[in-house]
């Protein structure tokens, strides 16, 4: 007996060698990961603030572009503002006649 617990012995000692070696390749994956996570949050940190700025330019440049009046606006502007005075002219002059 003593023969078969000597190598239920060395099995045992295999198998918890092997067990180790697994903990230990499992730890190594898991700090791996762990630093792609926090590398990606930042990434995310970062696009995320890039994001945020780039809205504050659009919301800017959509204002700026709302309160900014051209030349060429101003004058077709004032063109249909004429036509119209002109073609409400025309229609209070058929009702006098």
């Amino acid at each position: 007996m003593a023969e078969e617990e000597k190598k239920l012995l060395i099995t045992f000692e295999a198998r918890l060698r092997q067990l180790i070696y697994q903990y230990e390749q499992l730890q190594q994956e898991n700090n791996r990961l762990k630093q792609l996570l926090e590398q990606k949050n930042e990434e995310i940190g970062k696009l995320s603030d890039s994001k945020n700025k780039l809205e504050v330019m659009y919301t800017n440049l959509r204002t700026a572009k709302t309160i900014s009046i051209h030349d060429k606006d101003i004058t077709d502007t004032k063109k249909r503002l004429s036509k119209l005075v002109r073609e409400v002219d025309r229609c209070i002059a058929l009702l006098k006649d």
